[in-house]
């Protein structure tokens, strides 16, 4: 991809107000999997010609979550914009938020895609090219563009063995089961050299249903105080926006109605039968904003501001697409208005 395609994108702009006196940070992933190291030197030019730009590459798990927390805790850094995957997004996030939310005095967040699958950009309706991305994001900047979007938070629970497990924020979604399952099995191929595709999904999502030990018989319950418990769960998803993920360019809504401006959603499936799979599986995959998935074996659940899921057993758990061990019990707050972020 030649320069001149990234200078003709900015040709037009001319900034206004205090865009040339803002401070902020970008954090960039530089295994970010969609851009190349000159997309990344170049996008990072033509930021740090608009703005006060201070740009700091990671070096190692967990390093956005520092310099989110940094930012934080500067008294001058207006911005971060993160430059890669929904990882590093949700790592930049946790660091802003380590002290709880303040939308008003926290700094904001603006998001360049760089990863395989890019949820939360896309549920936000930006671009998911990394250079048109970087164009939108100082269209908005120029034009005061900016929404304030809830976000879930979910921690041990009290009286439980993961009561001392520290808390986390996720900005689209989570997992408890089978779809946790299948993003440690991708992770584990990741260590190994393979790249994130969506085949790769694919073939591990078949061989975690050969191996669940639970397909017809769930061992999740889902608790919230003044209702019924929910039992016998297989998976369990949470929900912060929709839709939940995308296979290519086809979006998948598993809760249609979640929103950042609400709490969470969740859906649930009881049975994971070759049935059911083949049955909500094809849900999943022509679901659309006016419909998800629905069937006897299937719960859903909309706008939720706190609730609990418990397992009869050691279960995977998954947030923002990151793998994050076994867990028998987690407990999931939806925060709205949590996070100011440029769109």
């Amino acid at each position: 991809m030649s320069v001149g395609f990234f200078t003709s994108a900015w040709a037009g702009y001319h900034p206004v107000g205090t865009l040339q006196t803002m401070r902020a940070l970008l954090v960039v992933n530089p295994a970010a999997t969609t851009t190349s190291a000159r997309t990344r030197d170049v996008l990072i030019h033509a930021l740090a010609s608009e703005m006060k730009l201070e740009a700091v590459t990671t070096e190692y798990r967990g390093h956005a979550r520092d310099l989110g927390r940094q930012a934080a805790q500067s008294d001058d850094v207006e911005l971060v914009v993160a430059l890669g995957g929904d990882g590093t997004v949700n790592e930049v996030v946790n660091g802003l938020l380590h002290g709880g939310p303040d939308p008003e005095h926290l700094p904001g967040l603006a998001v360049v895609p760089g990863g395989s699958t890019n949820v939360f950009a896309r549920a936000l309706g930006l671009p998911n090219h990394a250079v048109e991305a970087t164009g939108a994001l100082l269209d908005a900047l120029r034009e005061g563009r900016e929404r304030t979007v809830g976000l879930g938070l979910a921690s041990g629970t009290p009286g439980t063995e993961d009561e001392a497990v520290p808390e986390r924020w996720f900005t689209f979604n989570a997992g408890l089961g089978f779809d946790a399952g299948v993003v440690g099995r991708v992770e584990q191929h990741r260590e190994r050299g393979k790249k994130s595709t969506h085949a790769l999904y694919v073939r591990q999502v078949m061989r975690a249903l050969v191996g669940e030990p639970h397909r017809r018989h769930g061992t999740i319950t889902l608790e919230r105080e003044g209702e019924d418990p929910v039992t016998d769960l297989v998976l369990s998803i949470v929900s912060n926006t929709s839709p939940w993920t995308f296979l290519g360019n086809r979006p998948i809504y598993a809760s249609p109605e979640a929103s950042f401006d609400t709490a969470l959603d969740v859906f649930g499936l009881s049975r994971l039968s070759a049935g059911a799979v083949a049955r909500y599986g094809t849900q999943l995959l022509t679901s659309s904003p006016e419909r998800g998935p629905r069937g006897r074996h299937a719960v859903s659940l909309h706008d939720l501001t706190g609730f609990t899921l418990h397992s009869k057993v050691p279960l995977p758990l998954q947030m923002d697409g990151d793998h994050l061990g076994l867990r028998t019990s987690v407990t999931f707050t939806g925060v709205r208005r949590a996070l100011r972020v440029i769109v």
